[in-house]
């Protein structure tokens, strides 16, 4: 019980500590765009803030347990997704300096149309709403069993906090509260990995050896997460919001500082798999860690989840009610900015009551959207209207035979955990491409 005391503590001190460094927006600029005294974040700032808020509760746990499935190889393996960022900043940058476009939306309705902006829209929607459940669910976890009144109770908690903070000042306070989250995790993540490398019989040896670079064995996760790089980033807006509101050279450093770090911090989490996997422990790796190095480490391992998940949500909140304001237009003023947070935080908070499926929240959103690939990657290529929608529809049907187990054995052509995943992508983008770019041909 004493554990639980300090965990309550945390979450309530950190977050009422938040709320009160928060700077308050009085302005669209500083709600919406992060602008304080004119001046926008600069690449520290903008890179710290890309990372936290991509290293979220969900992802955080993901890593510890592939390395306890996988060794080395499978958090090296979850790292593959941060190419994401290089990926995203090399493009937008393009986008912003040779086709002076100045978001996403406005690329896409110029390009394809309303239709397609609108088709964009309800996809970012949905995964803005998968991130606020499935953040707080893992909070959730650490207070009680699954569907326990601690459990539902610590998740009330924790979002109605966080949306308090976000409401307060927009973009603004998310990235200068992420800021604060990014110096709290790495501190606290060189703790948890100073205990670790502490212990017995554990040492950069062992962590080297740990995996097996097969397909079998984490490589199949690797390269799936590699071909979604392509796509996964242009359906994050917690992502995408971030690439317009700097200098588009400042905002392209930043991207590929944050791919780097963000990468390696993932791959040291994972370290933390690894030694659950070394000493054979079997369930959650980071819980069970912990609970291994006693109260002082496990609080700190839940203190890097409460962080990192706050530092998502915030986030996930800030960029719907941008999405709705300024993207779609439907309300301009501040106030509707904070309804549409205080909107988002309900809905999003609906799916733990019903208990839905933790990691699917990622994983087939990933697969879902590679149909945006050619959208994004050619974004120069002229071509008919119809190329958007073709892709885009071909790469939601690979994600729901993904989904479904509908896809044939006969084309996947590695075997193991994930060779499902792999192949779908693959097929899938490249019958995405091809979709993309038959209009084009029929034209001439």
């Amino acid at each position: 019980m004493e554990t639980l005391h300090w965990q309550w503590t945390l979450i309530i001190v950190s977050s009422l500590i938040l709320f009160l460094v928060s700077p308050l927006a009085k302005t669209r600029d500083q709600f919406f765009k992060a602008v304080n005294n004119r001046k926008a974040p600069n690449t520290l700032v903008l890179t710290g803030s890309l990372i936290i808020s991509w290293i979220f509760a969900k992802s955080i746990t993901n890593a510890a347990n592939l390395g306890l499935d996988f060794g080395i190889v499978g958090g090296v393996a979850y790292a593959g997704y941060y190419l994401s960022f290089a990926v995203a900043g090399l493009l937008i940058y393009q986008m912003r300096t040779k086709g002076g476009f100045e978001s996403i939306h406005q690329f896409l309705s110029s390009k394809f149309g309303k239709g397609a902006m609108a088709i964009f829209s309800i996809l970012i929607a949905i995964r803005l709403f998968n991130e606020v459940w499935s953040n707080t669910m893992v909070i959730g976890s650490y207070f009680g069993n699954t569907g326990s009144l601690p459990y539902y109770t610590a998740i009330i908690v924790f979002t109605v906090l966080t949306l308090a903070y976000a409401i307060k000042g927009g973009l603004s306070s998310s990235i200068f509260t992420d800021v604060i989250q990014m110096i709290l995790f790495s501190v606290l993540l060189i703790v948890i990995l100073w205990n670790v490398f502490s212990a017995e019989d554990f040492s950069a040896q062992t962590v080297v050896s740990s995996g097996t670079w097969s397909f079998e064995l984490g490589l199949n996760l690797f390269f799936a997460a590699i071909i979604q790089s392509f796509s996964y980033p242009f359906h994050d807006p917690v992502l995408t919001d971030r690439a317009f509101i700097s200098s588009p050279k400042v905002t392209r450093r930043s991207f590929i500082l944050a791919s780097i770090l963000g990468a390696l911090c993932i791959v040291l989490f994972s370290v933390i798999g690894i030694y659950a996997q070394s000493q054979g422990m079997k369930g959650q790796a980071a819980v069970e860690v912990g609970k291994a190095f006693g109260v002082i480490i496990l609080l700190v391992i839940n203190f890097i989840m409460i962080t990192s998940a706050a530092s998502t949500l915030d986030s996930t909140f800030s960029s719907f009610s941008k999405l709705l304001a300024v993207d779609l237009n439907m309300g301009i003023d501040l106030t509707f900015g904070r309804a549409s947070m205080a909107a988002i935080a309900i809905l999003g908070t609906l799916p733990v009551f019903l208990d839905a499926e933790i990691l699917s929240a990622t994983t087939i959103s990933g697969t879902m959207v590679i149909g945006l690939t050619p959208v994004f990657v050619f974004w120069n290529m002229k071509v008919p209207k119809v190329s958007f929608y073709l892709s885009v529809i071909c790469g939601l049907l690979f994600g729901f035979v993904l989904v479904f187990g509908l896809f044939p054995k006969a084309l996947i052509l590695t075997e193991g955990k994930y060779a499902d995943l792999l192949w779908v992508n693959v097929w899938g983008i490249l019958s995405c491409i091809i979709l993309y770019i038959i209009p084009k041909w029929i034209k001439k």
